[in-house]
């Protein structure tokens, strides 16, 4: 009977640490640069929270193309701590913007597609709203 007991008591155990999980929640999931100029400032920030119980660890962030350049923390974020990933935009390049950035965690999500959108215009010309 008492071996049943701590039986049991260690799989209940077992049963609530497996629940403990790191959690990725973003402010935005889509930066719209918008419309901007040539060779402007292509960096933006995506800032998340750990909202788990668990310390999350961004383990690698990759983008879509290489005009896109995504920069993961370095440090695991505690539970109900803020991080950031910057991502660099190549604004070098006229043309609509639509890349994706996958983040890889020990979060329950993983992996999370974020999104940048907008359009940078060409160096010579006019904004497309202004024709």
């Amino acid at each position: 009977m008492m071996k049943n007991l701590i039986a049991f008591a260690v799989l209940l155990f077992v049963g609530f640490a497996s629940q403990a999980q790191a959690k990725i929640e973003f402010e935005e999931e889509t930066i719209d640069y918008g419309e901007i100029e040539y060779k402007s400032d292509g960096v933006r920030t995506f800032v998340f929270t750990n909202t788990g119980d668990e310390p999350l660890v961004i383990e690698n962030v990759k983008s879509t193309c290489g005009c896109t350049v995504p920069e993961k923390p370095k440090e695991a974020i505690a539970p109900g701590e803020k991080g950031e990933i910057k991502v660099k935009y190549a604004t070098n390049r006229p043309g609509p913007i639509r890349k994706t950035i996958t983040v890889y965690s020990n979060a329950e999500q993983s992996p999370y597609p974020l999104k940048i959108k907008g359009f940078v215009k060409n160096q010579d010309t006019k904004s497309v709203l202004e024709k």
